[in-house]
């Protein structure tokens, strides 16, 4: 009985400590930015995309970015990333952001609009937003290239 009592006090440590850890990172990141951690959207290597990067961050974290464009519009998007809740949350909503724009309308996807749309984002994680907008664009080059050189 010993060994179940302390099974118990064991997980209800854990617990405890995800609970706070759950409440101050929404403080500091607010609610949409700590969903996007827990439960991100648009996650995932895609088979075959029209344009793709993976770029290795200043932070140490690494992302992708995968288009599939249908018609000269984002017809679908996602990501990976190795890195933080907040490279998690950023690529998200980079992903998110890129859905139905064309080309042209990728390019005004801008570190502060994912700042924005992630809400706000504490100063140092600054890579994070920066690193997602960069890797989409970077997919949005390798697009062009193969559209160009006739390879799509």
């Amino acid at each position: 009985m010993g060994g179940a009592r302390m099974e118990s006090d064991l997980e209800a440590f854990v617990q405890e400590i995800s609970g706070e850890i759950r409440e101050e990172m929404q403080r500091a990141y607010g609610e949409e930015a700590l969903e996007r951690w827990e439960r991100p959207r648009f996650m995932g290597r895609m088979n075959n995309p029209d344009g793709a990067a993976e770029i290795h961050g200043s932070c140490g974290d690494t992302m992708g970015v995968f288009l599939r464009f249908e018609n000269e519009i984002v017809a679908e998007a996602s990501f990976v990333t190795d890195g933080c809740g907040s490279s998690m949350a950023c690529g998200s909503i980079a992903a998110e952001m890129a859905h139905g724009r064309t080309p042209d309308e990728l390019l005004d996807i801008t570190p502060e609009s994912i700042r924005e749309r992630a809400g706000g984002r504490p100063k140092e994680d600054e890579p994070c937003p920066s690193l997602a907008v960069t890797t989409l664009h970077e997919a949005l080059n390798d697009y062009m290239k193969k559209r160009v050189h006739g390879d799509r």
